[in-house]
């Protein structure tokens, strides 16, 4: 009987949550065996290595975020992926740009693609935001601050999409002038920015 509200306890945690993970059932008290077991009988769906979900279950155009958030917790999602994500761009990515500390371990990430860029303690750290994709937290650079990552990183992203970008969320109000110079200075990219910051006013 217990064995049985185990494994309903674990079905009902994978209806609930979007995707989950073994480590997640840890959390809950509960033996990640179950995962496996539930997955084998096709009544859960696994979607990647250590990722399951309810079947058919539709997170939207932003699932491959939370996926990867699962797979790397302390990483930001940054660059074209924040981009498509605030809608201040006409590029979609067809890999996930992910920021980690640059002295971190990198993750291995079959699937979705990833790109990882390494920054600064201070620039990961600086304008995060948290947004929920199908009930998972996911942690995603401020507007403001992806636009001035995108001048650090325009030799990866290319200067025409930083400037799209610039263009499009100063236009949809996205954010402020202030909010630019701030991450202009922290990215180290304020001499680089300020011609183009002045052409907006």
């Amino acid at each position: 009987m217990l064995k049985d509200s185990k494994r309903q306890q674990v079905i009902n945690l994978v209806q609930a949550q979007s995707i989950v993970r073994p480590k997640d059932l840890q959390e809950h008290g509960l033996p990640k065996n179950y995962l496996y077991s539930l997955a084998r009988e096709g009544v859960i769906e696994r979607i990647d290595r250590g990722l399951y979900q309810w079947p058919d279950k539709d997170i939207g155009r932003h699932q491959s975020l939370a996926e990867v958030s699962k797979l790397a917790p302390k990483a930001v999602v940054a660059l074209l992926s924040a981009l498509n994500f605030y809608n201040i761009t006409t590029q979609n990515p067809h890999q996930v740009w992910l920021a980690i500390d640059r002295k971190s371990w990198r993750p291995e990430i079959a699937y979705p693609p990833v790109r990882f860029v390494t920054m600064s303690a201070e620039a990961l750290h600086a304008g995060v935001e948290i947004h929920s994709v199908g009930g998972i937290p996911v942690k995603i650079f401020c507007p403001a601050k992806t636009v001035a990552d995108c001048f650090k990183y325009r030799n990866k992203v290319g200067l025409d999409v930083a400037l799209e970008a610039l263009r499009e969320g100063w236009s949809e109000r996205k954010f402020t002038m202030d909010e630019l110079y701030q991450y202009a200075k922290i990215c180290r990219v304020k001499n680089v920015m300020q011609p183009y910051l002045e052409s907006l006013v």
